[in-house]
């Protein structure tokens, strides 16, 4: 049997069944190992070897989640939830409009996660400061977090479809160099026109999971959280009232410095393009500041670190994962089957390229990577085909997007779970992946083959 198509049906079956993702990786690896005949130390050996690849996005997100910590100190987190809730309440005490507020929050959080990847390219980095403080907003208007899942996962992947700014911009040159080195004269410029269609497929699966899949309420058992958004902004109103004039300066000033490290994360990022040196400038910034004492930092910084290590952690594995299932080589024997299987047959053979996409992506989590794997004999056989270069761009680009959304082992689902499960009430498997594979990737290929067969 292949090996990839084996090694990803273990992965799927132990994950459904609440295995731990990071041991389902490891032995869905030595399941492809074994499979493709490397032997089990040969797979031991690719596997650590390959871990290595995603190491720097590990400490990357380690760095960020203590940043994320050390922001809270400043209290501007909360501020932003008690102003989201004192307008939410407004709104909610002058009319019964419950689900209209649902869905203003939901589709909010999917705008903001657009710009983490084109306007402000940060990419995850906004979800561990951002959403933590918002779940008790989000249970007091009993918000499906399923739908905040999709709404997250929608703006993390969409924008570097379509928009070639940011993220989109590295998403473009990389399809189109990986199909100029295949044969076929490509330039990124095509890239949004291609993407189009793809990208009406991920808008309708937002609307769909938004408007009719997750519009109930739902409840989540918080005892932090009051049942009525109105009466919670009030009080916070209150309790703001009674704060000392000196606690207010000092807040004042340790917003101020947490908007300061905010902008210096962003320069120092988009300037370096290193996560790690973004974070790290911007938490230099808030221990200068001094917001919290030196005994506590260290605390706080461990405590967020490790709110983040298990992203890191399972991005390791997935690189370590997507090596072995490289080393066996049976990604190249798998799309040659397809490729002879076909023949002539021009719908047919989009919908396999489309679904060979889906199934190493879900493999390696990762898009990007993707790219390189299924240009090598997609571009040829397109062309043999007589795909038009236009539809030749859109089958690829889907088909490197197809399984981002959905793939335990990717950052657009991990990001989200490790917002939304800050209080143990969300399921990585049950609440983001199958919701987001489901309103998404169904879409995608149905999008992308109109997409082929019209372009």
């Amino acid at each position: 049997m292949n090996a990839v198509l084996l090694s990803i049906a273990i992965l799927f079956a132990l994950s459904l069944c609440r295995v731990h993702i990071v041991m389902a990786m490891l032995i869905s690896a030595v399941a492809a190992g074994l499979a493709g005949g490397l032997g089990v130390t040969p797979t031991i050996d690719v596997f650590t070897e390959g871990l290595k690849d995603n190491a720097s996005i590990a400490l990357s997100y380690a760095l960020l989640g203590a940043f994320a910590a050390a922001l809270t100190e400043t209290g501007l987190p909360e501020r932003i939830v008690h102003r989201a809730g004192l307008l939410v309440g407004r709104k909610q005490a002058g009319a019964q409009t419950g689900h209209i507020t649902r869905f203003a929050v939901v589709l909010a959080i999917a705008f903001m996660a657009c710009l983490s990847q084109n306007v402000v390219p940060v990419h995850i980095a906004f979800i561990p400061v951002l959403i933590p403080p918002l779940l008790g907003l989000f249970n007091s208007l009993h918000i499906d977090r399923r739908a905040i899942a999709n709404a997250l996962t929608f703006g993390l992947i969409m924008p570097y479809m379509l928009i070639p700014v940011g993220f989109g911009a590295i998403f473009h040159e990389t399809v189109a160099s990986n199909m100029t080195q295949n044969g076929l004269q490509v330039d990124a410029s095509m890239l949004p026109r291609a993407m189009l269609i793809p990208a009406m497929g991920m808008i309708a699966g937002l609307l769909i999971a938004t408007f009719l899949s997750y519009r109930k309420a739902r409840n989540y058992s918080s005892s932090q959280t009051t049942s009525d958004p109105f009466v919670a902004g009030q009080n916070a109103s209150i309790q703001a009232d009674t704060v000392p004039t000196a606690a207010k300066k000092g807040s004042t000033r340790m917003t101020i410095a947490g908007l300061l490290s905010i902008a210096v994360m962003l320069t120092v990022q988009l300037s370096t393009g290193s996560m790690i040196y973004g974070a790290g400038a911007g938490l230099a910034i808030l221990l200068l500041a001094k917001i919290m004492p030196r005994d506590r930092s260290d605390r706080v910084f461990s405590d967020g670190m490790r709110s983040m290590a298990y992203i890191g952690f399972v991005m390791m594995s997935a690189a370590g994962f997507g090596a072995v299932l490289r080393a066996t080589g049976d990604i190249e024997s798998l799309v040659q089957a397809c490729a002879s299987f076909v023949g002539d047959n021009r719908a047919f053979a989009a919908i396999l390229m489309l679904a060979i996409g889906l199934l190493v992506t879900l493999g390696i989590g990762s898009s990007f990577s993707t790219i390189p794997l299924i240009a090598t004999v997609f571009v040829p056989l397109a062309m043999k085909l007589g795909f038009s270069p236009l539809a030749t761009v859109s089958l690829i680009g889907t088909a490197a997007a197809l399984g981002d959304a959905g793939s335990p082992a990717s950052d657009s689902t991990l990001g989200p779970t490790a917002g939304l499960n800050a209080d143990g009430h969300h399921d990585h498997i049950w609440d983001t992946c199958v919701p987001t594979f489901l309103h998404y990737n169904v879409p995608l290929l149905i999008f992308g083959f109109i997409a082929a067969m019209l372009l």
